[in-house]
């Protein structure tokens, strides 16, 4: 017995680690197509600059010279924005300096010319290499099951140097893709990073500048949680007002006509106590209902997965949920976890006339991450409605980000993050 569970153990582990290198690798190649992105930016901005360089030699350059600051300033944003999707948070610089001399003084500006330098160069070769290997990596592996429908002609993918005459040679192309797979698992994450390094290094503000605007990042916050927390007052005198309030006075009418029938009629002021029971019973109800909109029970005895599950198993749409979340969070960050999602499963239900759901939590370090997903029918738009303002300013509140994705026809994607320190 004491093998048989060191060995169930020893695969449970194995299988872990397996996991957690795919999804590293993953993640790598997610990071170095989106690196390929803002790397052809890049390029495209050296061009431009290249370009505008170039017409200064006949005078028109120097009317381009301000638009050259623009695209910098638009493409570093961009890489900006992509690495705080994946780690530490780098905050924007806001608009580009609108004349030359101003923006070549600017030690933030000339920052972003090196970064351009690089990742439009560096960057983008990383990028491409990656994308690139992975790619010819799933077509070699599954080169044997297709081969046969290419011309002869076109019958040897690319990077083999030798030709395909029978299953023998399809075979050994499918080696040679199991050969480039495993070298995409050891070199991808080191050339994500990489690719990363230059934006890490040269994007970030100075400290003076990192410091005001974060102080001024904080005061929207701060803003933001004191209007979430007006509105949830509201929301619980509302529910109270509404619901438990005329419950109660209910109650109040039905004993004092017991009181007044006691005398006259015994039997129906018996049958007026029934009714005030019964009135007190629902304000009981009604009152559990708003107690556990505030923290529901189930949060704080059963963690954050049972309590998702509760909501996905309510949910009108058939909902599956996956969370993989080692330990607690602090409570209100729980807290803001099943609400946004309690609220974002509302609006599936209502809206999108979606036919699946999903909820994915992943806890990364001091990072929660939360993604719902439905394949309805788009259209969601954070800056209209309710629904997404409210999820919004309830994240925003703990200093979380949340990202949209809803194109016409679906599906909609809510990303949230949450800073998760417990």
């Amino acid at each position: 017995m004491r093998m048989a569970a060191k060995g169930a153990e020893v695969r449970r582990a194995g299988r872990e680690a397996f996991l957690t290198r795919t999804r590293t690798v993953l993640d790598a190649l997610e990071h170095l197509i989106g690196g390929l992105g803002t790397a052809m930016l890049a390029f495209a901005a050296l061009l431009w600059l290249l370009l505008v360089g170039l017409l200064c030699a006949v005078g028109v350059g120097l009317l381009l010279g301000p638009t050259v600051l623009r695209v910098i300033r638009a493409a570093a944003e961009r890489e900006r924005a992509r690495l705080s999707r994946w780690g530490p948070e780098i905050i924007g610089m806001g608009p580009a300096p609108r004349r030359v001399p101003d923006g070549l003084a600017d030690r933030t500006v000339r920052r972003e010319l090196v970064w351009l330098l690089a990742h439009g160069t560096l960057g983008l070769l990383l990028g491409a290499l990656g994308a690139t290997l992975a790619m010819q990596a799933v077509q070699d592996v599954t080169y044997p099951l297709w081969w046969r429908v290419l011309p002869p002609d076109e019958a040897s993918p690319n990077f083999v140097f030798w030709a395909v005459d029978g299953d023998g040679d399809a075979v050994a192309v499918a080696l040679f893709g199991l050969v480039l797979a495993a070298s995409f698992m050891l070199l991808g994450p080191a050339a994500a990073r990489l690719q990363a390094w230059p934006g890490r290094r040269l994007l970030t503000p100075p400290a003076d500048v990192d410091l005001s605007l974060r102080l001024a990042r904080l005061t929207a916050t701060r803003a933001a949680a004191l209007d979430a927390h007006a509105m949830e007052l509201r929301r619980i005198e509302r529910s109270l007002h509404d619901g438990t309030q005329n419950r109660l006075v209910a109650v109040t009418v039905l004993l004092g006509a017991t009181r007044r029938a006691l005398v006259r009629d015994p039997e129906a002021a018996e049958a007026l106590l029934g009714k005030a029971h019964d009135a007190a019973e629902e304000a009981l109800a009604e009152l559990r209902t708003v107690v556990r909109g505030i923290l529901p029970p189930v949060l704080a005895d059963r963690g954050l997965a049972d309590a998702l599950a509760g909501l996905a198993a309510n949910c009108a749409v058939p909902c599956r949920t996956d969370v993989d979340v080692p330990g607690r969070c602090a409570a209100s960050v729980e807290a803001t976890a099943y609400f946004v999602t309690a609220e974002a499963l509302t609006n599936v239900s209502r809206h999108s006339r979606a036919r699946h759901a999903s909820v994915t939590v992943r806890r990364e370090e001091d990072l929660l991450a939360l993604r719902i997903e439905d394949d309805g029918i788009g259209g969601a738009d954070p800056d209209e409605g309710s629904g997404l303002a409210g999820i919004r300013g309830r994240i925003e509140a703990h200093d979380g980000r949340l990202t949209v994705t809803s194109p016409p026809g679906g599906p909609t994607v809510l990303q949230m993050e949450l800073p998760c320190e417990s």
